[in-house]
């Protein structure tokens, strides 16, 4: 993660310090969970742990597909379609990669790519880039707002995941922030 004295001012460098941050714990969950818990769910109907990765990652590609960022060969082929069209053509792929990803190893491997991938073309982009006004998800809006969407994914499903972690009877990998306690 960024040191406060890296970050850049203002929006671009607020959005990155709040990516970096659900970069870190996704990937600290990822890691802590055993590989013999990837196919756990709460209950028969939601998503299993390798599951709801693999959305993130399919997420942040398709969000990326959305403001104009190819998809990496090999997912993807085949997607055709403009709009509305291609974006549930995408999403339709995601859920059969949802169920065909499973291993730990490559579930990880996925979500880091894409995670770093999405984090490249955010610092890439030009403010001109982020103002860029287009037809996302059925309405006129900006490229900043498909960013903004991606994190708050991330962060929605990264509570997702702290919650099966603690289901499962495991601590979250991180130090509890509580205040010390007063003695005397």
């Amino acid at each position: 993660m960024d040191s406060k004295a890296n970050r850049e001012p203002g929006f671009r460098g607020e959005f990155l310090w709040e990516y970096d941050f659900v970069h870190q714990q996704l990937t600290a969950l990822a890691s802590a969970i055993p590989s013999d818990r990837f196919d756990w769910r709460p209950a028969e109907r939601a998503r299993s742990v390798s599951e709801v990765l693999v959305h993130v990652a399919a997420g942040n590609l398709v969000l990326l597909d959305m403001t104009g960022i190819r998809l990496p060969p090999g997912l993807y082929d085949g997607i055709e379609g403009d709009g509305l069209e291609r974006f549930f053509n995408l999403i339709e792929r995601n859920e059969k990669l949802e169920k065909t990803i499973t291993g730990k190893t490559e579930v990880v491997r996925l979500l880091g790519e894409t995670m770093a991938r999405a984090r490249e073309c955010f610092g890439q982009a030009t403010d001109l880039e982020l103002e860029r006004s287009g037809n996302f998800f059925g309405e006129q809006t900006t490229v900043r707002r498909v960013y903004l969407r991606l994190l708050l994914h991330m962060n929605e499903h990264m509570g997702q995941i702290v919650a099966y972690v603690r289901s499962m009877g495991m601590p979250v990998p991180w130090p509890a922030w509580q205040r010390p306690s007063k003695q005397g």
